[in-house]
């Protein structure tokens, strides 16, 4: 079982989701432990559709997001549902902690229950506030106050007529209110991002060592020493007197001072580190004069905190690196935000022209320039850009002929690019052209950003401290082979070396196709995997997964099976199907395959010992028990399976969310 889907696969989110919802709702239940089912489908549905998608990672903003904007904007229930909220919010958290389920870079359990208190405290005022809810939620909750049954095709659309006919009382104001906030106001849905790849960093000491040796940290630090506590004077358009640049320049190391210039403006790297250094909060302009900013002296004694800074004022200095009416200028924090995004993560350094064609195209949709003219100012603009940023040491410049892949895709029909621009692309990537690849100190700071943001950036080691089974779930959804081969080595150094701890993961995980999955990331992943699955074929707990993994791979034939074995291997199957479609698919399955014996072997698989217990009795509950009903040989009716796609896993059918 999957804890992270692409956008488009709801089908395969939905059954899961189901499944959640179903299982968290029967371990609150054995606990008497307060949850309502609605909540939790809802919970699981914001995360789905966030900026990460990580279905089972959750932090304080998570819980914020969730309670403050999430419920009052899509979920309609009684207000005795929605007050139950932050208690079957907590419910969640620990279910999905027990069943080794959660994300470990998020937030502890306790963490998490904190958080909910503390959101607590908002939540009722937002609940009441009918500006928070999303236009659907509004036309949602008329409907139902008007009495309409919202599963009843027909009297949605009466309702539908009476509104349009004018028979409907409803708050016109508060709708207009609601159709404004949904153009100009962003809501709580996200649009999901690209998911980056693991990254590996150095230690601690070596990035503390790279920010001391930056040229553009000690150019900072020079340029305030040299800025004074008198500050040195401006001149009417608020530049250095042309004597101070000379002077300046020359201290940097910019080569401008014998420069012909008729002004400091025409000293371009000096007019840059000045921005810079404004933009970082070194010096400020006050009364005519550059003066230092003295709370920022302990800054300028502390290389990395100062390198950090000097980064993320970088977004801030369009103006100062491109023509200032040039679309680089006026799109600068995002081209580079977007540029830092694409070279993050890559094996081979990226060449610059690959970056410079879709911005290129972004400025000329969204700003609707179309000459030769602004198309150099970018390409200038960008190579200052780098430039720049490799003097601070965050980015690696080089020149030579790209790597392969950086054009292996450009054949490709469907391509992003226009085939123009792809065609110029193999032109320039045929001969050796500019690169740039990230630093480790840059490689750390857009990390940074990337997590800021709420995106989803591994890396290499950061799962050391984890649980097993959180581990294991990890590095099989998020962890290429080789970063997951290099995570699972790390965390065998940190945690003893053994691997059972990891295979009594996989023995105590509830879900059969999230313990498959687990055991076969062990396997792939060990020096040992191959020899691990013919000694765990008699396992009592792991035997069924090993054994079906076994005859998948074709190392043990069907015909080698003893008949214990056969029905281990029927009900794992089984189980399996239960977990990804539901009580529904089972029967339709069995009665295709089976016709007239599938009550025999849904008896069978009832009455073994397959050592699954939360699943067996799950399929005792919602395959035998119905089988075995009069007039009901594995039928069902359609939608009234508890936990099936269709059905909403609520409590009591209380609530139900609207997008």
């Amino acid at each position: 079982m999957r804890t992270w889907f692409e956008p488009d696969e709801d089908e395969e989110f939905e059954a899961a989701k189901a499944l959640l919802v179903r299982r968290c709702l029967t371990w609150a239940g054995e606990r008497r432990l307060p949850v309502e089912g609605v909540i939790v489908d809802a919970a699981l549905e914001s995360r789905h559709r966030s900026r990460d998608g990580r279905v089972c990672f959750w932090n304080a903003r998570q819980v914020r997001r969730f309670l403050l904007e999430w419920i009052p904007h899509h979920v309609v229930a009684s207000r005795e549902v929605l007050d139950a909220a932050p208690d079957s919010l907590t419910t969640m958290f620990r279910y999905l902690a027990e069943a080794g389920l959660r994300d470990p870079r998020g937030a502890t359990p306790a963490e998490l229950e904190a958080a909910v208190d503390a959101t607590a405290a908002e939540y009722p005022a937002v609940l009441d506030d009918p500006d928070r809810q999303s236009v659907a939620t509004f036309w949602t909750r008329t409907a139902l106050d008007h009495g309409v049954d919202l599963t009843d095709g027909k009297a949605v659309a009466r309702f539908r007529r009476d509104v349009d006919a004018g028979r409907v009382d409803y708050d016109a104001d508060l709708l207009d209110r609601l159709v404004m906030a949904r153009f100009f106001e962003s809501g709580p849905d996200e649009e999901r991002a690209f998911p980056q790849p693991p990254v590996t960093l150095p230690p601690p000491a070596e990035l503390t060592a790279a920010a001391a040796r930056s040229e553009v940290v000690r150019q900072l630090v020079a340029l305030a020493d040299w800025t004074g506590s008198g500050g040195r004077a401006l001149t009417g358009t608020g530049n250095l007197r042309l004597t101070d640049a000379r002077e300046l320049a020359a201290l940097l190391g910019t080569g401008e001072q014998d420069l012909r210039a008729r002004s400091a403006a025409e000293l371009p790297k000096v007019g840059l580190l000045v921005a810079w250094a404004k933009a970082a909060r070194l010096v400020r302009v006050s009364k005519g004069r550059l003066l230092r900013v003295a709370k920022a002296a302990p800054l300028l004694r502390e290389p990395e905190r100062l390198w950090s800074r000097a980064f993320e004022s970088f977004f801030d200095l369009g103006a100062a690196i491109g023509a200032s009416r040039s679309p680089l200028a006026r799109l600068f924090d995002e081209i580079v935000d977007d540029a830092l995004n694409s070279v993050y993560g890559m094996p081979a350094p990226m060449p610059v022209a690959r970056l410079a064609e879709p911005i290129l195209l972004a400025c000329e949709d969204y700003l609707g320039f179309d000459d030769g003219v602004w198309r150099e100012q970018v390409r200038q603009g960008l190579d200052s850009t780098f430039e720049a940023l490799a003097a601070l040491g965050a980015v690696e410049l080089s020149h030579g002929l790209a790597d392969e892949l950086y054009s292996s895709d450009l054949d490709i029909d469907d391509h992003d690019l226009p085939p123009d621009a792809r065609a110029r692309l193999r032109a320039r990537l045929a001969e050796p052209s500019p690169l740039v690849r990230l630093s480790p100190l840059g490689v750390r700071a857009v990390r940074d950003r990337l997590l800021a943001e709420g995106r989803d950036a591994p890396l290499v080691g950061e799962l050391a401290g984890a649980a097993p089974a959180e581990l294991l779930g990890m590095l099989a959804q998020h962890y290429p082979q080789e970063q997951a081969e290099e995570e699972l080595r790390r965390w065998l150094a940190a945690n003893g070396g053994s691997v059972e701890p990891l295979l009594d993961a996989v023995r105590a995980c509830p879900f059969r196709s999230r313990a498959a999955a687990l055991l076969d990331t062990l396997v792939r992943l060990h020096a040992d995997g191959r020899a691990m699955l013919p000694r765990l074929r008699d396992d009592r707990v792991l035997g069924p997964i090993a054994l079906t993994a076994l005859v998948d791979a074709g190392t043990v034939r069907p015909e080698q099976l003893s008949p214990r074995e056969q029905l281990s291997l029927m009900a794992e199957g089984l189980l399996n199907l239960l977990e990804l479609g539901g009580p529904q698919q089972v029967v339709a399955q069995l009665a295709e395959v089976a016709g007239r014996e599938a009550s025999e072997i849904v008896a069978a698989v009832a009455n073994s010992d397959h050592p699954a217990d939360v699943a067996m009795a799950e399929f005792r509950s919602l395959v035998s028990v119905p089988a075995r009903a009069p007039r009901h040989r594995l039928r069902m009716p359609d939608g009234h399976a508890p936990g099936s796609r269709g059905s909403r896993s609520r409590r009591g059918g209380r609530g139900r969310r609207r997008g």
